[in-house]
Parts: C-alpha cells; structure tokens; sequence
C-alpha cells in the first residue's frame, strides 16, 4: 500500500507525525510545574524575609539584643562566626573527603569498598542532636589536653593564643564537630565523579609507566575538577546552615576573635536563631528573622559562585 503524494505532481512522501504519548505530556508539564514551584517558594520566602526585617534595619539603640547600636552591629559576630566556623570546617574536611573518596574507588579490594561507601553514607543519615551530643560528652573531653598542649607550646601564634577553655567548648570543637557532618555528602560527591573518570586515560597511564598516585594526579583529579567544586560548595552549605549541633556545642559570645581555643567564641546565625526564638518578641524578633535574611543572602552568593566556577572550569 503506497502513500498519496501531498502535493499533485510531487513525488516526496510525507514524514509522519511524532506520537506523543500521555504519560509524556504528564511528566513534561509535572517537571515545568515543579520548576516553576521552586522559584515561587524561593520568591516568597525572600519576600517574607525582607519584609520581616525592616523593623531591625531601623531599629534604635536599646531595642536591639545584645544592647547593640544597630543591626549590623548586633549581626556582624554573627556572621563572622557562621563563616569562620565552616571555613575551619572546610579546612579539615576537604582533604579527608578527599583521600576517603580516592580510597573507595581507587584503592579499596572491590569486595570492601562499597560497603564503606555505605558506612560513609550512613553518617549523613545521624541527626544534628547526636552529633551536637557526641561533641559535648566525648569529643570536648577528648580534645581538652590537646588544647592545652597547643596553648603551652604554641601560644605564641595568634590562633592558639589567649586563655583556654576548661571544657573545650570552643569554636574549634565546633568546627571538628562540622567538619564530620559535612564529610559524608562530600565524600559521596566526589566517590561518583572519581569513578567516573575515563577508564582509557587511566589505563594509558599506567601503561605508560605511571604509578597509582601519578595516574590519579594527572588523570582522575583533572577529570574530577568540577565535581570536587560542586562537592565542597555541598559541604561549605551544610556547614553554614547547620543550627543543633552548633548550639550544643559552642560557648557563645558577642566576640569577633579568631582565638580557636578560648571560652569567648562568635556564635553563629543559625545557632542563635535556635536559642533565641523562643524568647524573641518585637523588634528582637524582626532582628532575628533578619539574620536569617543575612544567611539567607550569604548561601546565594556561594551558591551562584559555586555555579559559575563549575561552569567556567567546564568550559
């Protein structure tokens, strides 16, 4: 059976329509839809912030916590704290998610590596509260003497200066404490992209006469760049925003001081939110929701940092 020409005297058969189905129809319009949610939700939770902190932003002298003189006096240790202590944390974390990552999938016997993939898995599923309890039971005592020994003998240097915590509550701990919570995504992250690098170019290398560290640096790593950004973008997030364990944890004060191991720690915008909401009430309540608002802003920008450094190392 032949197909009638579209046209008289053509000769060129008609190509056939595309069958779109329902159930594509269905899930194109779910995904615009959810996408489109996405940024409503965003716009109205920035709208709501923004809205709530006008108060704070011209409050008066004595109508502020803390006795401050204005907003930004009341939130700078704030933030001074909630990114110094990620930064700390990142500091300790991203070579251990580094190395623990390369170990799963460059080094590990196949029979073992997934299952400590799994257990690295597992330790994101802890809740904040156990991990802020773990800080302040065990990890506070254990770290003490050490503390102490840093102080003796490396007093000298600012960091490691000044009069040291007797319960090791400091804003060390709490950046050890981040820096477990903040390795299992990470890790996680970067164990798939490292298994993803080309298996050619690993092997060219060894073929080649390179050693195992050798093939990971010129090959793997190279490949990896991108997603060990994406990776410690993740980590530098769960960092920031983290509230239980951090409010556990920390002895906070309304200090700006880059001591690591003294009792007079910045606390964290997070964390403070926590403690004082409950208490909060007019113009302290707007300063707090304000604060969140700063938070709010500081997670946009790395977020679209993040974006475009992985974008520009792509390209």
């Amino acid at each position: 059976m032949t197909t009638a020409p579209a046209h008289p005297g053509s000769t060129t058969t008609p190509k056939p329509k595309a069958v779109v189905r329902v159930g594509d129809r269905v899930f194109s319009a779910a995904s615009v839809i959810s996408g489109g949610l996405i940024l409503v939700v965003l716009a109205l939770v920035a709208a709501f912030l923004v809205w709530q902190s006008i108060p704070a932003f011209s409050a008066k002298v004595g109508e502020l916590p803390n006795q401050a003189a204005n907003f930004w006096d009341y939130v700078g240790p704030l933030v001074f704290g909630t990114v110094w202590s990620a930064l700390l944390a990142l500091v300790m974390a991203v070579p251990l998610s580094i190395g623990i990552a390369l170990f799963i999938s460059h080094f590990a016997p196949r029979r073992i590596a997934p299952v400590l993939g799994y257990v690295i898995d597992l330790l994101a599923a802890v809740p904040s509260v156990v991990y802020g309890l773990w800080g302040i039971v065990v990890l506070a005592r254990f770290v003490q003497p050490f503390y102490s020994f840093l102080n003796e003998y490396l007093g000298w240097f600012p960091l490691f200066s000044g009069q040291i915590s007797g319960t090791g509550r400091t804003i060390l701990t709490a950046s050890i404490v981040l820096a477990v919570m903040a390795i299992p995504i990470m890790t996680a992250v970067m164990r798939e992209i490292f298994l993803q690098a080309p298996t050619l170019n690993e092997e060219a290398a060894l073929a080649l006469g390179a050693t195992r560290w050798e093939m990971i640096r010129l090959s793997v790593l190279p490949f990896a760049k991108s997603g060990i950004v994406s990776a410690i973008m993740l980590g530098l997030g769960r960092a920031l925003g983290e509230t239980m364990a951090i409010a556990l944890v920390l002895s906070v004060s309304t200090n700006v001081t880059f001591q690591l191991l003294t009792s007079l720690n910045p606390s964290t915008i997070a964390a403070n939110i926590a403690l004082q909401f409950a208490e909060a009430s007019g113009t302290a309540l707007n300063a707090l929701i304000a604060s969140g608002l700063i938070l709010f802003v500081i997670t946009l920008v790395i977020n679209t940092l993040a974006r475009y450094i992985v974008r520009k190392r792509v390209s």
